[in-house]
């Protein structure tokens, strides 16, 4: 079950990355798949960067203790960064986002990160 665990995690981190890439390189054509009713346009698309470069540093971070710290850490780690998809899920559905979006992609997000964390922690 423990080897299963950190496979998820090492995808996650893998995925996270990626889709921080996807935000630095095409970040208005990537944001219509978050959920919110609009994005900002032309100089303006220049905020979701933000959200990029965030994934990004989350992934990496995500990858770097994945290779040097115990489950422990690992899992604390993961518990603590679930707050931003359960975020991403609020801002979606307090700014009249798609609700599917918000509960199937950002919620559920979370509740992957959270039980991955809970057997990392549970392990350590």
């Amino acid at each position: 079950m423990y080897t299963v665990v950190v496979v998820v995690a090492a995808i996650l981190g893998v995925a996270v990355v990626a889709m921080g890439v996807a935000y630095l390189v095409a970040p208005v054509a990537n944001a219509k798949g978050f959920g919110l009713p609009a994005w900002p346009e032309g100089v303006l698309a220049a905020w979701l960067n933000i959200k990029g470069i965030r994934d990004v540093g989350m992934g990496v971070a995500l990858l770097v203790l994945l290779a040097t710290a115990g489950p422990h850490v690992m899992g604390w780690y993961l518990l603590v960064s679930a707050i931003v998809p359960i975020g991403d899920a609020v801002i979606v559905l307090r700014h009249g986002g798609s609700k599917v979006l918000a509960l199937g992609m950002h919620a559920a997000t979370a509740a992957v990160i959270v039980a991955v964390a809970a057997v990392l922690l549970l392990a350590g």
